[in-house]
């Protein structure tokens, strides 16, 4: 690691997004400790008021609401880390691959995520989301899809410009295939890169999982914070029109907000030292 990127990841941006981060994994792991409820059983009355049992109360059918938001943690930090890792999967396959070929397939696919990035993200994920069915599973892999094709973009033009670097010419010429080139020189090449585009799109990843689980179309036999949310809005509850919200909704809106802010925070730091673009221009 050169002293510059070094340098960056010692940033306040860096260190400040590093420590929420750090905050949320060491809330996911020690769920178990932290919630003395099971957040899928009922554990007391209906809508109780916080207290020293129930830290943030109950919900409607009795679930503490305390429990739901601890392990709603875990349920978005593997939505990150497996929507983000999807997504750069997909767009190494659709953006570096193609332009290593060159060629029409190239062109077929370049066409193609153009027209995936003219598309509106949030209505085309509620239009696949709905028509893909709402297990957890399904809305990752919606999720990484649609991360393919913006990050596939910007690999892409950085892998045109390695391709004519002299140890890619001299790979394929003593014989090395795409998928060899593409794994010893190419991935390795794009690093920097794959490591923004996956801390840029964790967070892009918490955002939407928690935006379709709002809307009814996450796993509900799952907890997370988005369907806490959806709860929330069920219409005898009427729990805008008291202090509810204090201790149902804002608690779980701040702890999808720190995450994703924890995410931003690092993805901003490390770009300048992490994209070409920054590089070229300082």
């Amino acid at each position: 690691m050169t002293p510059r990127r070094a340098g960056q990841l010692r940033s306040p941006l860096v260190v400040a997004g590093l420590a929420l981060l750090g905050l949320m994994v060491l809330v996911a792991l020690f769920a178990p400790l932290l919630a003395s409820h099971d957040p899928r059983s009922i554990s007391g009355n209906v809508l109780e008021s916080p207290s020293s049992r129930h830290w943030l109360g109950t919900d409607v059918p009795g679930r503490d609401i305390f429990a739901q938001l601890v392990y709603g943690t875990r349920a978005s930090l593997v939505v990150a880390l497996l929507g983000g890792s999807l997504a750069m999967v997909a767009a190494v396959a659709l953006g570096v691959l193609p332009a290593l070929l060159g060629g029409f397939v190239d062109t077929l696919v370049n066409r193609v995520m153009v027209f995936l990035l003219a598309l509106p993200t949030l209505p085309l994920v509620v239009v696949i989301g709905s028509l893909a069915g709402s297990s957890h599973l399904t809305l990752i892999v919606v999720i990484g899809f649609l991360g393919a094709a913006p990050n596939a973009r910007i690999l892409r033009s950085q892998a045109l410009a390695l391709r004519q670097r002299g140890f890619i010419g001299a790979a394929r010429g003593f014989g090395g295939g795409p998928l060899y080139v593409l794994r010893r020189h190419l991935v390795p090449g794009l690093a920097p890169l794959l490591t923004v585009g996956f801390v840029n799109w964790a967070g892009v990843a918490i955002g939407l999982e928690a935006a379709l689980s709002f809307l009814g179309l996450g796993d509900p036999s799952r907890v997370s914070w988005g369907l806490m949310l959806n709860r929330a809005l069920e219409p005898e509850i009427r729990i805008y029109f008291s202090a509810m919200w204090t201790w149902w909704v804002l608690p779980a809106g701040m702890g999808i907000a720190a995450t994703v802010i924890g995410f931003t925070f690092v993805g901003v730091g490390l770009e300048p030292s992490f994209n070409p673009r920054w590089l070229r221009s300082s």
